[in-house]
């Protein structure tokens, strides 16, 4: 124990052993690391970002719905769909009472008359959802997002009219 001095502050002569500072520092930078984890969200499980990466290059997948697995405590696949899909077939894989992110990639024709492609990030957190699973869904985006490269345009979707397939196609533009 450091000696007092007459004010009731340890001695600054006193040294403080380099064990104790050390055990102090790790122990602060291990819950640091801890409260950085929570905040950042959910884990990201690898098939979502191999999925998304085929849907990208490869164009194998028309659209990737992802759910939050909070046993696992992970962003997973819930269900791929097959390229000859089209925009109402995804709109229809989106649950009415439950938060998911979605990938969307929509074909489009310019007035110029090409072809292009744009790979929509979908924020799917209807009104009816529970207020646990919007915060849980809200939280995690960024880091999902940072996850998956080459998303070029975002939509946070509360019911079914702000994913419209009008709404798409004005942002595609």
């Amino acid at each position: 124990m450091p000696k007092v001095g007459q004010f009731g502050t340890p001695n600054p002569r006193e040294r403080v052993p380099k064990r104790n500072v050390r055990e102090g520092i790790t122990s602060f930078s291990n819950q640091l690391c801890r409260d950085a984890n929570a905040a950042s969200g959910m884990a990201v499980d690898d098939e979502c970002k191999l999925r998304f990466l085929e849907l990208k290059a490869k164009r194998t997948h028309r659209f990737i719905i992802y759910k939050i697995d909070e046993k696992k405590k992970m962003v997973v696949v819930e269900k791929v769909g097959e390229p000859v899909l089209n925009y109402d077939d995804f709109a229809a894989t989106l649950p009415a009472n439950e938060c998911r992110y979605a990938i969307f990639d929509y074909d489009f024709v310019t007035e110029e008359n090409c072809q292009k492609s744009k790979i929509f990030f979908i924020a799917w957190s209807p009104d009816t959802a529970r207020v646990r699973s919007k915060m849980i869904y809200a939280s995690s985006k960024e880091r999902f997002k940072r996850e998956l490269d080459g998303i070029q345009v975002e939509l946070q979707a509360t019911d079914s009219a702000e994913v419209g397939l009008d709404v798409i196609q004005g942002r595609a533009n």
